[in-house]
């Protein structure tokens, strides 16, 4: 019997596509951008610990460019405890693509990750890393748990990660056990230390960072080398700001299709990036000025503004948009109400609070922020920006809260986000889903009790000592204006509340 000749024969399959590799980087598709230097003549001078999404996204992208003309900065990304991006990267050589989101999106392969270790496998070749002669600067994206701190912002000696460190120091499993080992060790060899550079939304980041590793190395009775740490180690501080979405499946199949190879995890984010560096990394440091980062004597300034407006109405979006029934920070912002909000919010509520630093006009920064938020290219999920909230909310409101109550400026607008955290955990504890948060049980058990009425609910979040000083959860306006808000969420839900925030002073 011979096939009937009208019916098309089908499509034999396509061959699978090759997985990105050293090997395979030569077959990238026209139009991606691909490193522009030899990697193996590259060197490492950065050790990096927590190379998930941002730093992927973010300080190699950096490195990657400061290496087309200086080959000592390739990068040896350490993972404390998850295998994850060993597992997915190592296949690749540690390549991977970033896409640049934006009106025209854009892909790069990145090669700046010459090394990856997972610290619990390898520890020895970690420290060996710490100890190298070339090794200038040790990097950190471990967000804020990852520095077991307490809620003054001093090193929490009761962390069991602490504990375990100052009991095993030649095998540590927190960062600050690891730089401090790594130092320790540098000292006793007659190296210089390296510079510490954490690049986490932590205010006053690397002060907090130097304090906490000196305060480890004490607890240790280690005198000597907490005095030449503290004389002789850095740790400027730094600011961070790039919005990177999570990577999904949607994504690895965009980018798939633009390279002509499968890469295992590609990172994405939109195409603003920041990298506010304290300038005082010494000498024989990394160029990073020469690739845009900028080198300032006031980080603290740049740090506040980002915080407060960007990462403060980040969360204010995150828990409003996700009562409104939003999924994405775009979404949100494409409800005339919630972006209404969000503007006036920054202007007239967080803006007064900041002192600008030279070179920044607070207005221009708000509507670049503004416009950030709506680029339809980035899908930021609210869910993602809304966890941990216990540990974001005094970062992120709650010092511009008690700067505007201490200056007697209205407080209605940004009680309203803090008011939605507490209805987004009241709504979670009352279907029995889980918390993304470092007080996820505590947190749930008020959630639990929860009856709707905002006199009596506000009053046993606002009692969290972990969250709330007790001068601002104290303090009668705020306590006015948090109730009010919750009661109309609970009673008519988000866009009641902003209704009525439109008309507020």
């Amino acid at each position: 019997m011979t096939p009937d000749s009208s019916t098309p024969e089908a499509a034999p399959p396509s061959p699978p596509r090759p997985r990105l590799s050293h090997a395979t980087l030569g077959a990238a598709r026209p139009g991606v951008a691909v490193p522009a230097y030899d990697r193996a003549q590259t060197r490492v001078g950065v050790v990096h610990f927590g190379p998930g999404a941002f730093h992927r996204a973010h300080q190699a992208f950096f490195f990657d460019r400061l290496l087309a003309h200086d080959p000592r900065w390739a990068i040896c990304a350490v993972a404390p405890n998850s295998p994850a991006v060993f597992e997915a990267l190592a296949p690749q050589d540690g390549l991977y693509t970033l896409a640049e989101l934006d009106a025209e999106t854009r892909f790069r392969v990145i090669g700046s990750i010459k090394q990856i270790l997972v610290a619990p496998r390898s520890p020895q070749t970690v420290l060996a890393r710490l100890t190298a002669p070339d090794l200038a600067l040790v990097t950190l994206t471990v967000t804020e748990k990852g520095y077991c701190l307490a809620a003054d912002g001093t090193l929490d000696l009761t962390h069991p990660d602490i504990r375990h460190d100052l009991a095993a120091p030649q095998a540590p499993v927190s960062v600050i056990g690891w730089l401090a080992a790594g130092l320790a060790l540098r000292r006793a060899a007659g190296l210089a230390p390296f510079v510490s550079l954490s690049c986490d939304n932590l205010p006053e980041n690397g002060p907090r960072l130097g304090a906490a590793v000196e305060a480890f190395v004490r607890a240790r009775d280690d005198v000597d080398l907490a005095a030449w740490i503290v004389g002789e180690a850095r740790f400027p501080r730094t600011m961070v700001d790039s919005i990177t979405p999570a990577t999904d499946e949607a994504l690895k199949a965009r980018v798939a299709d633009a390279l002509g190879l499968i890469d295992a995890w590609p990172v994405q984010r939109e195409r603003f990036v920041q990298w506010v560096i304290e300038d005082r990394l010494g000498a024989g440091a990394p160029d990073l000025a020469s690739v845009g980062a900028t080198l300032t004597g006031d980080v603290a300034g740049f740090e506040q503004a980002k915080l407060r407006l960007l990462n403060g109405a980040h969360s204010s979006l995150a828990y409003l948009g996700l009562l409104a029934g939003c999924e994405t920070v775009a979404e949100a912002m494409a409800d005339p109400m919630i972006a209404a909000f969000a503007r006036r919010l920054m202007i007239d509520d967080i803006a007064p609070s900041l002192a600008a630093p030279t070179g920044m006009d607070l207005g221009v920064y708000v509507e670049v922020i503004l416009r950030r938020f709506r680029n339809p290219q980035i899908r930021h999920r609210l869910a993602q920006i809304a966890a941990d909230g216990s540990q974001k909310l005094p970062i992120r409101l709650l010092g511009t809260l008690a700067a505007a109550l201490a200056a007697g400026r209205p407080v209605q607008r940004l009680a309203a986000p803090v008011a939605a955290w507490m209805r987004v955990i009241a709504e979670a504890a009352r279907r029995g889903a889980p918390l993304a948060d470092p007080l996820a049980g505590v947190l749930a058990e008020v959630g639990a009790r929860c009856e709707g009425r905002g006199d009596r609910d506000t009053a046993a979040f606002l009692s969290l000592q972990a969250v709330f000083p007790t001068e601002l959860g104290a303090a009668e306006p705020f306590r006015r204006a948090v109730e009010a808000a919750y009661d109309d969420l609970a009673a008519g839900g988000a866009l009641r509340l902003l209704s009525r925030l439109a008309h507020e002073v």
